[in-house]
């Protein structure tokens, strides 16, 4: 077999330490992952090879130690990397050439230089000239890396350009770390085999899950902070609605009230952003240069989470629209220096690729098992032992559910369930990642359409989950109890953190049952000291009160924000959303009663 020059000077600039260089298991410095997948891929020689590994595991490095192997065992003369962002396409280029492959980021049409050893380029650059690039893969034998593969099936286009243009490879190698995709697009290049149930679901030749990674000390446990509180917001009927985020309630109110909660005039993005900059300063502590993360809905909301952050801390926050030119850059400048907080459209979450981060905040409604499997991806990189990550949510049943199940491995499920009535785990998610990829293309303005319009919110913790486990009971912001759970130490052990949270726990649970029931706001009475009141009762309260709010609205000319806060002052308690029935009924009578008194 002949050496091509691009080859050659390839397996030249290799370092005798890494793994392509050396006969096989000589002088690897590999994760355990790494080698074993290195191993059956050896012994095997497979044309198409897909490696599932959760986020933070090292798929890159496994990449590019068995692109180096193929290139210096001439098994292929060149090699084309295919990844989902212009970000991470200029990630590969300078990773690659860390170890001696020169791949060109900027290429766009015409020969290669004789300097590089292949490209790095992105799906949507294959899906407008896929002939060229097959053209190429046909001129000289190719290994393709397909990085999170499952983008090949973000459009039909996308997968059928993939298919057009790398089908004459000589071998390709397909990454990711969510191999599940919410609709049933078959991802080029994949195995599917059909189950005993009939249905056909993507094959991976090797699997490192997130739970296994944990158990490698890999990737960094997750300690998930969710925040439910009070939303009020008006219908595009006119009519306003109360409601306590987290309660039972239909699917359409789960997620108006999400949005209020979102809302950066409202209270609620306020505390919660304090209360995760005060995670991050306990973090600091432990881990200097830690970074936080906030995942936004869209440019408007990023600009003003931006502008909060600034309020909050006193410093001002990087912000990342996926539409800038100069994104790429400003998160590679986040990356390398110390600065605390990074806000970024949520299209570019996969692209953000920046191992200091270790605190969150998920501020945006797409509801999809594969997304929020990415962003939490942002922030389990481990880069040393004992390292722990902080995720902010808001107490959303979806949410609550991906969180609880971080370990649970996927597989893409290409056909639907073909008997009535059999249950589709992917058939909710379908709608909501087509709405989700199509709200991707920037600002559409649905955002100025939405049938609603959020009145306002306050923010209440609510519970912190780890490990499948809940911990907590709920607190006010700035309570004793909130910041027991916020100062849980940034390096610890998982069964560390296990113990502290259960700790912590049984203290707020014994600092409750202290106080007289009428000396204690309803949220911190334990749950079996509550009086019971059916949700159909108290949803019919809160409308009757509503109502009469908004019928005294039209007499006194005042606004409905007004009359609400007047009420509490006059008759005590909490808002209406979190108002027992008796303090409901009594500012029902007290509203007639004004009415009455203006007639």
């Amino acid at each position: 077999m002949t050496t091509t020059a691009g080859t050659s000077s390839a397996s030249h600039h290799l370092s005798p330490a890494f793994p392509g260089r050396a006969p096989w298991g000589t002088a690897s410095k590999l994760r355990a992952w790494q080698q074993g997948a290195m191993e059956k891929y050896i012994q095997e020689q497979p044309r198409d090879f897909l490696a599932v590994a959760t986020p933070g595991a090292g798929k890159t490095t496994f990449a590019l130690t068995l692109a180096s192997w193929l290139l210096h065992h001439h098994v292929v003369q060149q090699v084309t990397v295919v990844a989902p962002t212009e970000h991470l396409k200029k990630q590969w280029a300078e990773a690659a050439a860390r170890i001696g492959i020169k791949l060109d980021p900027e290429y766009s049409a015409g020969p290669l230089g004789r300097e590089y050893h292949g490209v790095a380029v992105t799906y949507a650059g294959v899906g407008v000239r896929p002939m060229l690039h097959r053209n190429r893969v046909e001129q000289r034998k190719t290994l393709v890396i397909l990085d999170e593969i499952h983008h090949a099936g973000d459009s039909k286009s996308w997968g059928e350009a993939c298919l057009e243009a790398f089908e004459p490879a000589t071998r390709r190698l397909a990454l990711t770390g969510t191999p599940f995709r919410s609709d049933t697009n078959p991802i080029p290049f994949v195995t599917y085999e059909e189950g005993q149930d009939g249905i056909r679901r993507s094959a991976a030749d090797y699997t490192y899950g997130y739970g296994n990674a944990l158990a490698d000390n890999v990737v960094r446990p997750v300690i998930f902070l969710s925040y439910s509180g009070n939303m009020r917001w008006r219908t595009k009927a006119g009519d306003e609605v109360a409601a306590r985020l987290g309660e039972p309630m239909t699917k359409d109110a789960i997620s108006q009230a999400w949005r209020t909660a979102l809302d950066p005039r409202g209270e609620w993005m306020p505390a919660v952003l304090r209360a995760a900059d005060q995670r991050l300063t306990e973090v600091r502590k432990a881990i200097p240069d830690a970074g936080a993360l906030v995942i936004a809905s869209d440019q408007e909301s990023a600009r003003a989470y931006a502008k909060l952050i600034r309020e909050i801390t006193g410093s001002k926050a990087t912000l990342v629209l996926s539409d800038d030119s100069g994104a790429s850059e400003r998160i590679d400048e986040f990356s390398g220096n110390t600065d605390r907080w990074m806000v970024a459209v949520r299209m570019v979450s996969e692209g953000v690729d920046v191992p200091r981060l270790a605190v969150g905040v998920y501020a945006t409604t797409i509801s999809t098992p594969l997304f929020f499997a990415q962003a939490v991806g942002r922030f389990v990189r481990s880069r040393r032992r004992g390292e722990t990550a902080s995720v902010f949510l808001p107490t959303v049943p979806d949410l609550l559910s991906f969180a609880n199940e971080m370990e649970r491995e996927r597989d893409h499920v290409l056909d639907k369930p073909k008997k009535e009535g059999e249950e589709d785990p992917y058939a909710e998610s379908e709608k909501e990642m087509e709405e989700a990829n199509k709200e991707q293309d920037e600002d559409t303005g649905e955002q100025d359409m939405l049938p609603f319009e959020a009145l306002e919110s306050d923010a209440v913790f609510d519970r912190v989950m780890y490990n499948g486990a809940e911990f907590g009971m709920q607190a006010h912001p700035g309570s004793e109890e909130e910041q027991d759970y916020l100062g849980i130490p940034g390096l610890l052990e998982p069964d560390q953190v296990q113990l502290l949270l259960q700790k912590r726990q049984a203290r707020q649970i014994a600092h409750s049952r202290k106080k007289p029931d009428e000396e204690a706001d309803l949220l911190e009475v334990p749950a079996e000291r509550r009086p019971v009141v059916s949700h159909k009762e108290m949803m019919e309260l809160r409308r009757q009160l509503n109502t009469m709010v908004g019928a005294y609205v039209h007499q006194s000319g005042k606004p409905h924000g007004v009359i609400h806060t007047e009420l509490r002052r006059v008759c005590g308690g909490p808002p209406a959303a979190e108002a027992t029935a008796g303090q409901l009924r009594q500012r029902i009578a007290k509203v007639q009663e004004w009415a009455t008194r203006m007639k």
